[in-house]
């Protein structure tokens, strides 16, 4: 038996209204969502047998007429026991929505029980400080697309989109962990082969946990499938923990590279997964830094990181520093002895073949060399600047924004195509805010460096 992990039921339901435990239902949506997308869906009105409140008919224009030859519950109690099985009950207000379902099925002699996670709940822990958590104008703050407000399939809809996002900002993955443990209480136990099986072939972060429920890896790739393969195939002894440890394994697809990375460095961060010792270390030994020489000249100098010192930039290793180093020096015609690339005591070597002005040798102004250092470093450092950085999204119809304000990441988000990111307030609110530090500010300058598809767009 292949275990669905992450499997929820995202419903919605309109009433009659009426006195407490005596009101009957008229709409029903229930979204099937694991995680990533909706993989079933049951929308119906129900004839409750009873009239609707006059209020309620004004709410959500579903009136007693419509509702005549709508089936009643018992005729869809099957089908809502079916879709809802092994899930979490996920709704907005959700012990209102778990009430009306269990007194329904109470009626008909079924004791209907799920666990359930209300969106309200989760959303001011998760969002805090939002002038409201009605669902109508917290969707609106966070930029998520509402059709068909008050009817079933429109607000099931809403809470599915709302309660992605929640899962998104979830960065201790408290959600997820609950699930985990619910899934060991009922003694299924996944074989490698099956976990393997339900990993996309796409870009993201994957979590590894353990029967506890206990993250003990986090990890990113280009295609999560065949690095989580790496892990079950691997004879390393980190590979045959893994292997002996593994219980389960989620993943948030990113599209984005750059997001797998500032994501995983988060989160290594935050949990501390026993697995990720290395990458619990500066990922970025090797910085670059500027100082004047006695003449002047800006000189520039690859070393070991120094958090004493303002860096310009820095490189996961001496090798990649100085390659990069090459590509700068020729890029904005600088000296190969101011940026020490060559030790000589005379003029450097692409003086020689005409490819250096003189600085070496003073044949240029500081002031005028200096320039083209300034140039550089402006350009290779996003200190003080804001800018977004725009990048893939998770599909076609999809792209995702990386906020930098005066120098510091302020966290990423997602936007439909047909949605343009202008409004730097509107950009804030669907935010999933993130932590800024040198790791992350170098994840960044390291991926602007080498990326191709990348656009920036400064403010």
């Amino acid at each position: 038996m292949t275990l669905k992990l992450n499997m929820y039921a995202i419903l919605d339901i309109e009433t009659t209204g009426g006195q407490f435990n005596e009101e009957g239902i008229t709409e029903i949506a229930i979204y099937k969502f694991d995680g990533h997308e909706v993989v079933d869906q049951f929308i119906s009105l129900v004839n409750p047998e009873i009239p609707i409140q006059p209020f309620v008919v004004k709410l959500t224009g579903i009136n007693n007429a419509m509702l005549r030859s709508a089936p009643k519950f018992y005729e869809i109690a099957k089908r809502i026991i079916e879709i809802t099985s092994d899930c979490v009950i996920v709704a907005h207000n959700a012990s209102f929505d778990y009430r009306i379902l269990r007194t329904e099925f109470r009626r008909l002699g079924y004791d209907f029980e799920a666990k359930s996670l209300c969106t309200v709940e989760l959303a001011k822990k998760l969002i805090p400080e939002q002038p409201s958590y009605s669902l109508g104008k917290l969707v609106r703050a966070l930029g998520i697309p509402m059709a068909d407000r008050h009817r079933a399939s429109g607000d099931a809809m809403a809470t599915t989109k709302l309660f992605k996002m929640l899962l998104e900002k979830d960065v201790e993955k408290t959600i997820v962990k609950d699930f985990i443990k619910l899934e060991v209480e009922k003694g299924i136990a996944p074989k490698l082969l099956d976990i393997l099986s339900q990993m996309p072939a796409k870009t993201g972060v994957y979590y590894i946990y353990n029967e506890k429920g206990t993250l003990i890896y986090i990890g990113k790739s280009q295609n999560i499938k065949k690095r989580v393969n790496q892990h079950f195939t691997g004879i390393t002894t980190k590979s045959k923990r893994i292997q002996t440890e593994v219980f389960t394994i989620t993943y948030d697809e990113t599209g984005s590279e750059l997001i797998a990375l500032l994501k995983e460095s988060q989160e290594v961060k935050v949990n501390r997964p026993r697995y990720n010792r290395s990458q619990k270390k500066s990922f970025f030994p090797f910085a670059l830094y500027s100082e004047k020489d006695a003449n002047g000249y800006i000189n520039l100098k690859l070393e070991k990181a120094d958090g004493r010192k303002k860096e310009i930039t820095s490189f996961v290793s001496l090798q990649e520093g100085k390659n990069a180093l090459f590509k700068f020096t020729a890029k904005y015609k600088l000296c190969q002895k101011l940026t020490g690339l060559y030790q000589t005591k005379k003029d450097c070597f692409q003086y020689k073949i005409k490819e250096c002005d003189g600085a070496c040798i003073g044949e240029v102004t500081p002031e005028i060399y200096n320039l083209r250092v300034k140039q550089f470093i402006s350009e290779n450092s996003f200190e003080n600047k804001s800018m977004i950085l725009i990048d893939r999204g998770r599909n076609v119809n999809e792209r995702s924004a990386i906020l930098i304000e005066d120098g510091a990441y302020k966290g990423y988000a997602y936007y439909d195509l047909n949605y343009q990111i202008n409004n730097i307030d509107i950009l804030k609110n669907i935010l999933i805010p993130m932590q800024h530090n040198r790791d992350v500010k170098n994840i960044i300058q390291n991926y602007i460096r080498k990326s191709k598809s990348l656009k920036i767009l400064h403010f």
